[in-house]
């Protein structure tokens, strides 16, 4: 595997001036790497001395192009014919690393909550550790250090590209229908997210959804193969004393969080007493008010209908706000769980698409917005009250038709909800 004193030797081109890229050319500048230019193809006065006068002759030259992760080499051509020399910053964080344990967690949902589970885990049994990846801070941004472990949140766009990523613990955690704009088929987001486990050898463990076992040993990897089971977690989850944890919605991070805490030694007491103390993220099933018998939960980062039916599943009386920009190829399979919704109502551009999966089966309302949403709910919950009712945006959608990102969704439906149950309840 190449090394520090090796990169020195070679040249290479940060394609994309977003936070990792940006923390890509402070790594060179203190690793002493200079034989580097910049490129951003919006950003053209950021790192002037570092551009390239001539695009394609760079991209030709460099030894490798260092590329941020939301740039798809589907919609641009002209990178794909150099796919050989991508590498992301998480490969330069492996060259130069050479002393913590990694963990690396991917899946299409849950990724975020579990690293955080993780970190907590470790902050509160006293662990040195650090957290970076897709979650926040660049990966190169973190400290490592000897007898510390280093946890990475992955997206399947950074594995896509990767090269020499070999963590101690992979977790693959689940796998739906996502990103197929950027990854063109099922078939490569697939391939991209088992990425984690190529450079892995016997000393190293996988930690996998036991649906994705076949795929796992298809392609005859190396590490000691552990599936997390949910029975293993359900026998101690009732100590947990934790609504976010212990609601359904997260027995699956959890799973995977117990059975490595299983391999690392922490008993069974430090796990519970650990997660007891755990406040959950937010705008991930996210309980903010509760009011007049009413609970009101911010899943905005439900952006897909996988993670919204897992917090349709978890609760019940739901009156439910759906909708936005839909994944290709989504589908609402609502059959468990029609009885848990009171009501739907409908906002986003794409009204269309979850009406035709919701007509015949659920009363719904078309609101168009999230203010409209929340009036008429109240409405509808003054006309008769149920017990144990949850007020609920999760949207199994994404946010760009109507918001900045799920973060501005969620923060203005936490507003509204505020403003008007003062108003009417």
């Amino acid at each position: 595997m190449l090394k520090i004193a090796k990169l020195k030797e070679l040249s290479f081109l940060v394609y994309g001036l977003g936070s990792s890229g940006q923390s890509v050319i402070k790594f060179f500048k203190k690793k002493k790497i200079k034989k580097f230019k910049v490129w951003d193809d919006k950003k053209k006065n950021i790192y002037k001395k570092f551009r390239p006068k001539k695009l394609n002759e760079t991209l030709k030259q460099v030894d490798y192009i260092v590329l941020t992760p939301g740039i798809s080499l589907i919609k641009n051509k002209n990178l794909n014919k150099f796919k050989k020399k991508i590498i992301t910053d998480i490969d330069l964080f492996y060259l130069n690393n050479n002393k913590s344990k990694s963990i690396v967690v991917t899946g299409t949902n849950g990724k975020s909550t579990t690293c955080k589970l993780l970190a907590h885990l470790f902050q509160r049994n006293k662990f040195k550790f650090s957290l970076g990846g897709n979650i926040g801070t660049p990966i190169l941004n973190v400290k490592n250090s000897k007898n510390s472990y280093v946890v990475i949140e992955a997206s399947s766009f950074q594995l896509s590209h990767s090269k020499f990523i070999c963590p101690d613990y992979a977790f693959f955690l689940n796998f739906t229908n996502d990103h197929l704009d950027w990854h063109g088929s099922m078939n490569n987001y697939l391939n991209s997210k088992l990425r984690i486990f190529k450079l892995q050898n016997k000393n190293h463990f996988a930690i996998i959804n036991k649906k994705l076992k076949k795929n796992f040993i298809s392609k005859k990897f190396s590490s000691k193969l552990i599936t997390p089971e949910n029975k293993d977690y359900k026998k101690i989850k009732h100590k947990i004393k934790n609504d976010y944890l212990t609601s359904g919605i997260n027995d699956e991070n959890m799973s995977f969080v117990y059975t490595f805490a299983k391999l690392i030694k922490i008993k069974d007491n430090s796990f519970i007493n650990s997660m007891k103390s755990f406040k959950g993220l937010a705008h991930r099933f996210e309980i903010f008010l509760k009011r007049d018998n009413i609970t009101f939960i911010n899943d905005s980062k439900a952006t897909s209908c996988r993670a919204t039916l897992s917090a349709l599943s978890s609760l019940k009386n739901i009156y439910w706000i759906l909708g936005g920009l839909p994944k290709k190829g989504d589908k609402l399979k609502l059959s468990k769980f029609q009885k848990n919704i009171i009501k739907c109502y409908l906002i986003g551009k794409n009204i269309n698409f979850f009406k035709k999966q919701i007509k015949n089966k659920l009363d719904f309302s078309i609101t168009k917005n999230l203010k409209n949403s929340i009036v008429e709910i109240i409405k509808d919950y003054k006309l008769k009250k149920y017990n144990n009712t949850s007020i609920l945006l999760s949207p199994a959608a994404a946010s760009f038709d109507q918001f900045i990102n799920f973060e501005n969704r969620g923060e203005e439906f936490k507003r509204l909800c505020n403003k008007y149950v003062k108003k009417f309840i």
